[in-house]
C-alpha cells in the first residue's frame, strides 16, 4: 500500500518537527496487536510524507528518499507497577517537573504552554513514597473518532513524554528513537485516566522507559516500552 501523512505544526514535539510518540502512533495504530516503531530522523512538519508497506511487510515512513520510521508487529514483555490511586496520582501530576524547567514547552504532549483543548497536557510528577511517575489525563472529544473512541496515534502520544520525565532526572536533551507499545481495550474520550511511567535501566546513551495508561476502574487500557537517546554535547 502507499498513503500520504502530512503532520501538522500542532503535533510537533521539539517546535520544528513532529512529536516522537504521535508519529510513531501514525504506524504503529495500524497494527491490531503491538507494535514497534523506530524513528529514523526527525519528522518533519507540513510536509507530505510517504507510508509504503503493509502489516505483513511493515511500514516505512519516508520524507522524499529519507527514512524518517520504521513499524513492524512486536512482542511486548513489560511488567507494570500497581497503579496508585487517583489522589495520588492527581497529587503526582501537580509535582510536574517541567512546570518549572521545560526544554520545549510547547510539546502537543506535554507542554505547559499548551492550552487544554490544543495539547495533551500529560503533566507527570513523582508519586510520593515511590519511583513511579504519574499523571492524570482526560482525553477531549477532538481525539476521537466518530464513535467517540480515542484514535491511536493520541494514545500512542499519551505515553511518549511521561517516559522521558522517568529517566532524565538533570532534564538533559534526548530524542525518543523507538516505541513498542501494546493497546489492549478501546478508551473513549471524556475519560479520566492515569498515565504511569518508571524507568527500566539505562546502556551508555540510550535509556529505557516504561509507560503504562489505565482507566478510573482501574483497567489497563496500553502500556509501553520506549528507547531515549541522549543528545551528544
Amino acid at each position: 500500500m502507499s498513503a500520504v501523512i502530512t503532520v501538522n505544526q500542532r503535533f510537533c514535539g521539539p517546535p520544528d518537527s513532529g512529536n516522537g510518540g504521535y508519529v510513531c502512533g501514525l504506524l504503529g495504530g495500524r497494527y491490531p496487536g503491538a507494535a514497534e516503531v523506530t524513528l529514523r530522523s526527525p519528522p518533519p512538519l507540513g510536509r507530505p510524507m510517504r507510508v509504503l508497506g503493509d502489516i505483513g511487510s511493515g511500514f516505512r515512513l519516508l520524507d522524499g528518499e529519507q527514512v524518517v520510521a520504521e513499524a513492524c508487529a512486536a512482542q511486548l514483555e513489560l511488567s507494570v507497577p500497581a497503579l496508585p490511586d487517583w489522589p495520588s496520582v492527581k497529587a503526582a501530576g501537580q509535582r510536574y517537573a517541567g512546570f518549572q524547567k521545560h526544554l520545549f514547552p510547547g510539546c502537543f504532549v506535554c507542554g505547559p504552554r499548551r492550552e487544554p483543548g490544543d495539547g495533551l497536557r500529560v503533566f507527570a510528577g513523582q508519586v510520593a513514597g515511590t519511583d513511579i511517575l504519574a499523571a492524570p489525563w482526560t482525553p477531549g472529544p477532538e481525539l476521537a473518532d466518530e464513535n467517540g473512541r480515542v484514535r491511536p496515534e493520541f494514545i500512542w502520544a499519551s505515553l511518549d513524554c511521561p517516559g522521558y520525565f522517568a529517566v532524565a532526572a538533570s532534564a538533559q536533551p534526548m530524542l525518543l528513537g523507538r516505541l513498542t507499545l501494546e493497546c489492549e481495550r478501546e478508551l473513549h474520550s471524556g475519560t479520566d485516566c492515569s498515565v504511569l511511567a518508571w524507568t527500566l535501566g539505562q546502556d551508555g546513551r540510550k535509556y529505557y522507559a516504561g509507560t503504562a495508561l489505565f482507566d478510573r476502574e482501574g483497567r489497563r487500557i496500553a502500556r509501553a516500552k520506549a528507547v531515549w537517546v541522549a543528545l551528544r554535547d
